[in-house]
């Protein structure tokens, strides 16, 4: 490998573009030259190749691969159906991958992917830039000493704004709840859920092509319920225009001595009650913030935003790249878990009951009603 890792990018200009910051965060990357860009839409290919600041420039993908020696991929465009295409393309020639979420359409795409890398022994992180908050890794530490006692429960919300509320906004959002419940509560058992359409049970005639290449899509409020070790549960909903002013797009984590709550985003916006009531106008006790620095300590971080979670992400998957035991903070197998958390809701709606993890339906089960 030379000094330098060399980065091919992939975007599809009205697809998806290049996600949040896939195509500028390599030019702040010491270790990276950006030796080219892939975008299959000729009317923004030059724009493109400058934001990149990109060597080369392609209208095919393929062909970059093909002529550039690429160390690392990135996966920009937020429509995922050809995530699964982009990833196995890379891996064939032996590229890393840093990539936009959501994963991949079900789990047969995911398992699919995940062979493919590991038979070369590649890295893949998913750019959930909150789960790379340094904030969310010291409220992590702190829960696991007891801060707020024992885990009881987590709630979690999506954004449930008036358009994408419910199925798409528990897909495309809800995905960085789930990666967040993991990170507190480790890895779910099992599942329960409950999908409606205008106030009645999703059926077939409600399944649609959701947008941005999400697959089978429906419902305008997803109850979903999954349990964890511990006898801790969680849940995660999403209603159609009902949404919070500010937003309570977040998770909140109720313990036998207080409640934390997570609201999405780098740095990660953490507050925590002290107080077993989980009332702070009963009991006169007062939220506490919670930044990179500690518990009650103003945060010093200087890189912000979904940019600054990407300088992270990009950051310690080269770390994890040069230290072959090391994964990435989200790496295709916490992706895969996100995955197998949405299509669990899917496949517990489609049967009627409790469905444990790991799935043995592994396509998407809406398109089964």
């Amino acid at each position: 490998m030379s000094d330098l890792y060399r980065v091919g990018i992939i975007g599809s200009t009205g697809r998806g573009d290049y996600g949040h910051g896939m195509d500028v965060v390599w030019k702040e990357i010491s270790r990276c030259q950006v030796a080219a860009i892939a975008d299959d839409n000729p009317d923004a290919l030059d724009i493109a190749h400058q934001t990149s600041g990109a060597e080369h420039a392609y209208a095919d993908y393929r062909e970059m691969l093909a002529n550039e020696n690429l160390d690392i991929v990135a996966i920009g465009p937020r429509w995922i159906d050809r995530h699964h295409e982009f990833i196995l393309a890379a891996a064939e020639h032996g590229c890393h991958i840093y990539m936009e979420k959501p994963f991949v359409r079900d789990l047969v795409e995911a398992d699919e992917v995940i062979r493919a890398c590991e038979m070369r022994h590649l890295k893949l992180a998913i750019a959930h830039q909150t789960g790379w908050s340094p904030p969310v890794l010291v409220a992590q530490q702190l829960v696991r000493e007891g801060l707020i006692g024992d885990i009881l429960e987590m709630r979690g919300r999506g954004k449930e704004d008036a358009t994408r509320g419910g199925g798409e906004d528990f897909w495309v959002l809800g995905s960085h709840i789930l990666d967040l419940m993991r990170i507190f509560a480790g890895d779910p058992i099992d599942c329960y859920a409950r999908m409606y359409e205008g106030g009645e049970p999703v059926n077939a005639s409600h399944v649609h092509e959701g947008n941005e290449g999400l697959g089978p899509l429906a419902g305008d409020c997803i109850q979903a319920r999954y349990s964890f070790a511990n006898n801790v549960m969680g849940t995660l909903n999403s209603h159609r225009d009902a949404a919070g002013s500010p937003s309570r797009f977040g998770l909140t984590i109720y313990g036998t001595k207080g409640v934390l709550e997570v609201l999405t985003g780098h740095p990660s916006n953490i507050h925590v009650l002290v107080d077993s009531s989980w009332s702070p106008g009963r009991s006169g006790l007062a939220w506490q913030n919670i930044s990179s620095q500690g518990l009650g300590v103003p945060e010093t971080l200087e890189n912000t935003g979904l940019h600054g979670g990407n300088l992270l992400a990009v950051n310690d998957l080269l770390d994890c790249i040069e230290n072959p035991d090391q994964l990435p903070q989200c790496s295709m197998f916490d992706a895969r878990w996100i995955i197998e958390m949405i299509m669990g809701v899917f496949e517990s709606h489609r049967t009627g009951g409790v469905v444990s993890f790991p799935l043995t339906q592994r396509r998407n089960a809406l398109g089964m009603l």
